[in-house]
């Protein structure tokens, strides 16, 4: 596989990975763009997050940061999701990219465990756009992520939430050292969607365990 020496040239192999055909409401299915995921990807490397680790994508969806992430020479890369049809899907996108170092698995981020702890761990989980972030399911994503035990974690959430997330992480042992932001833009793709796009400010965080 030739390695990717431009930020573009990645987010045009992620643009090939299509959006999900049959989301989900209760799973909050968006797909992350690739511009978007690249940014982020291109960042992750350049921070040494990526080459030569071992990185895990935890509710993957259709499987971009782990595929971007074998793309960029990860030594071995997982994708996590409960979603029958977006495994189906990321394993497809993979086999068409010819991506030998990605791996799929259909799990509950709950009943997942890994035989060694993680190097990276990125995470676009259900950010609670439709509610609250303090009852959505990205905290729990993020104590599953400390369950791994890896060296850096990449996690999304709703820029709104991002003074009660600095404490959150503080607080669960986890020290940030970046924070990049996005304007994600949400489809309608769900009947209570009034909108043709809504973009939502979001945040990532990168934090590292104490």
């Amino acid at each position: 596989m030739k390695k990717i020496t431009r930020k573009k040239h990645l987010e045009m192999k992620l643009q090939s990975i299509p959006n999900h055909p049959k989301p989900k409401v209760g799973l909050e299915q968006y797909t992350t763009p690739a511009v978007i995921a690249s940014d982020l990807v291109w960042n992750a490397f350049a921070l040494g997050d990526i080459e030569d680790r071992d990185v895990i994508d935890l509710g993957c969806g259709t499987g971009v940061f782990a595929i971007a992430s074998a793309l960029m020479g990860a030594s071995s890369s997982i994708g996590v999701d409960v979603d029958e049809d977006s495994i189906s899907l990321a394993m497809d996108v993979k086999d068409k990219l010819k991506v030998d170092n990605a791996d799929f698995i259909v799990s509950d981020i709950d009943e997942f465990n890994h035989e060694s702890n993680a190097d990276t761990v990125f995470q676009n989980p259900p950010f609670g756009s439709q509610r609250n972030a303090e009852s959505g399911q990205d905290l729990k994503f993020v104590q599953k992520a400390i369950d791994l035990n890896p060296d850096v974690l990449y996690s999304f959430h709703m820029a709104s939430t991002q003074d009660f997330l600095i404490g959150y992480y503080e607080d669960n042992g986890l020290e940030i050292t970046h924070i990049f932001r996005y304007n994600f833009p949400i489809p309608k793709i769900y009947d209570f969607h009034t909108k043709e796009k809504q973009n939502v400010d979001v945040i990532v965080i990168r934090a590292i365990l104490k």
